[in-house]
């Protein structure tokens, strides 16, 4: 069982040629290309180019995402291959295709929010190319950018003496990371990275690839980034746009709780008494009987042979789910069994709001678990 997404808890990752086209229009030096979903799309080669599936996620070249073409059938090869393709278990639809680059030598730059010290962090490393996480921290340059001062050139000539820079390259780099700088404010951004950073064999410095991840509480003011993950189903993208954390499975009990780490704790409690959630559904914190309602509505769309809801009431009170429960099971005429458990404010008016109503509620979660992996 995977749960797998683009959003990364609060934040949005976009697309690699997302990412170019913003680093375009902040001026960072990028490889001529084109993006296509078909065939038909693709243009007569002039340059050799290379072919990039377009995922989530990075690791493509190992997986073998990434291809090369020098002739015109070598480029719609390549985009056949890839268009429909299986890359680290994610489908692509989308080809990014690109002019090849003469390398030289491959850096490593970044910008991140360091949440322990509340500030962005610059990163940057002479060994690009390769995963940050690999390179030791010795060869790794880091510093923080005091948000009330920001950006200052004396840590790009901090980050190019680091890395050994030419005189010439330094130039490029310090203009390339206050160019970085500006891309993760002006675009909300908690990371921006480009790795690897290529140093062309006459002396360029080019974005080979963009990593941009974008805060998500600041999409509304990003409503030009319209992702839509290839690898979600109907039911899950209906969910998205009612604002759901939702993932659909291959079991039969339904599930509904609130708070990403006790749903996960629910689902892991079923698979350990045998039973197989047909769904993860987090209500989050909610006072709202409609919210409970329109979440019924979505898990019985996904045809569950029971329902579990598990709920640690805080910001979302328990009579309220009660309530919510009960219009639901009235308006959706449910004949599946309903299973609750109920601990935290108003429990023990929330439990009898439902044995009035004929569900039964637990006071914890084990009994309510052991319960519903019975019932049918």
């Amino acid at each position: 069982m995977t749960l797998c997404n683009h959003w990364y808890g609060d934040l949005l990752n976009l697309y690699e040629y997302m990412g170019k086209d913003i680093f375009r229009q902040y001026g960072i030096p990028v490889p001529n290309g084109y993006v296509v979903s078909s065939v038909d799309e693709v243009r007569k080669l002039t340059n050799p180019v290379a072919v990039k599936s377009q995922i989530l996620l990075g690791g493509r070249g190992k997986a073998g995402g990434i291809k090369f073409a020098k002739t015109d059938q070598e480029l719609k090869d390549a985009v056949k291959a890839l268009l429909g393709a299986k890359v680290r278990n994610l489908t692509v639809t989308k080809v990014l295709i690109e002019d090849m680059l003469n390398i030289k030598h491959e850096y490593y730059v970044s910008i991140t929010l360091n949440r322990s010290a509340r500030a962005p962090t610059v990163i940057a490393s002479a060994m690009g190319g390769v995963e940050i996480e690999t390179v030791p921290d010795e060869k790794i340059f880091k510093r923080i950018i005091d948000p009330s001062l920001g950006y200052s050139d004396f840590i790009g000539r901090e980050a190019s003496t680091f890395m050994g820079l030419s005189p010439d390259l330094s130039k490029q780099f310090l203009d390339l990371l206050k160019k970085l700088y500006n891309v993760y404010k002006g675009e909300d951004a908690e990371l921006v990275e480009i790795n690897p950073l290529v140093e062309t064999n006459d002396g360029k410095l080019i974005a080979a690839d963009a990593k941009v991840v974008i805060d998500s509480d600041a999409m509304f003011r990003h409503r030009e980034f319209n992702i839509q993950d290839p690898e979600k189903t109907p039911l899950e993208l209906k969910a998205e746009g009612k604002g759901y954390a939702f993932v659909e499975l291959d079991g039969d009990i339904g599930v509904i709780a609130n708070g990403a780490g006790l749903t996960m704790a629910t689902l892991d409690a079923l698979l350990l008494h045998k039973g197989k959630p047909r769904n993860f559904l987090d209500l989050g914190g909610t006072d709202n009987v409609d919210i409970v309602v329109n979440a019924f509505d979505l898990v019985l769309e996904a045809k569950p042979k029971a329902i579990l809801v598990n709920i640690f009431g805080g910001v979302t009170k328990c009579d309220t789910v009660a309530q919510g429960i009960v219009d639901a099971k009235k308006k959706f005429d449910i004949k599946i069994p309903i299973v609750v458990r109920l601990s935290g404010i108003h429990e023990e008016e929330g439990r009898q709001i439902l044995k009035e109503n004929g569900i039964e509620a637990f006071s914890e979660m084990m009994p309510a678990i052991e319960r519903v992996t019975k019932v049918f």
